[in-house]
């Protein structure tokens, strides 16, 4: 019985209990007053919490993953700021540019690939495209999942590069806001504030098999305004590199098989052009490289070491 009253008074603290509920409370209210209340904001309180005050190692688990939650913060908020307030949206230009850069002659006319696959999209490539589109959420996370049992420092290498690129993808949104392909598709080239998402393409998978997963994601997108560079693009570049660098070996067939399948995905579904998936591609080779640069200065590398001893 005292073994146990003095590991349950190691796990939280007064100091903990203080310090966590004013981050929540924090966290909560700032949320409320930027984008409103959201039971999403309330579920991620409740995992950081539960997870902290349930073991040690729930603790360490969701302390590296703070890297992750700091991510979805940022994207979330940025619906309370959004991108088109600040800059001119590209819709006519980024259409042309891939028309004339990457057309297809169709029925005597150039289109973009993503008409050519509107017109000639099918059953069994719905159901791929889908099931590849989804796995953009948990082969990152599964990936960070394994590297953190596996090795600390290379899960916050990782997750930091994740979180590294996302902020330069995220600049970009702000400096080119774009139209994705299905808006043209929907809209034509005038500009509408406040357009909803759409799933485009995905409505396929969805109608096929009665749900309504896509429709669910894509009405919590922060801004539609915001297709290049193509992020969904970026993340598997991510894990593959990881994956080489870390010298797996089959896991990466399976990897660059996952990133070729959301690349042509995005294309497919028109949600992106190629040009915001080569913009994606390019974003996370860049956010790479910078940040394997900045790790290796002292400071930062003294911080990672750090920190990877703290959730050990």
């Amino acid at each position: 019985m005292t073994g146990r009253f003095t590991q349950t008074k190691k796990l939280f603290t007064a100091k903990d209990l203080l310090i966590t509920s004013l981050v929540s409370l924090a966290y909560l209210l700032l949320s409320y007053w930027l984008i409103g209340y959201q039971q999403d904001q309330l579920s991620l309180v409740l995992l950081f919490n539960v997870c902290y005050y349930l073991s040690f190692i729930t603790r360490k688990f969701i302390l590296g993953f703070s890297i992750f939650i700091i991510f979805w913060i940022i994207f979330d908020f940025m619906k309370a700021f959004p991108n088109y307030n600040y800059q001119e949206v590209n819709i006519q230009s980024l259409y042309e540019t891939e028309k004339q850069w990457l057309g297809i002659q169709e029925a005597g006319k150039i289109i973009t690939p993503n008409e050519y696959w509107a017109i000639h999209s099918n059953r069994f490539l719905d159901v791929l495209t889908g099931f590849f589109y989804l796995s953009w959420v948990p082969v990152p996370l599964g990936f960070a999942a394994f590297l953190f049992f596996k090795n600390r420092k290379w899960f916050l290498e990782f997750s930091l590069t994740f979180l590294f690129v996302n902020i330069l993808g995220f600049i970009i949104y702000y400096v080119y806001p774009a139209a994705p392909p299905w808006y043209v598709q929907q809209y034509g080239f005038d500009f509408i504030a406040g357009t909803p998402g759409n799933t485009a393409g995905l409505h396929r998978f969805d109608a096929y098999f009665g749900v309504s997963v896509f429709k669910s994601l894509y009405e919590k997108s922060s801004n539609v305004f915001a297709a290049m560079p193509s992020l969904h693009s970026a993340y598997p570049l991510i894990v593959l590199y990881f994956g080489w660098r870390f010298r797996f070996t089959w896991i990466n067939l399976f990897f660059a098989t996952i990133m070729l399948g959301i690349w042509f995905s995005a294309v497919y579904t028109s949600h992106h052009y190629v040009l915001d998936v080569l913009a994606g591609i390019t974003c996370a080779a860049i956010g790479i490289i910078i940040f394997s640069k900045l790790s290796q200065q002292k400071t930062i590398s003294k911080w990672v070491e750090a920190y990877a001893r703290k959730i050990a």
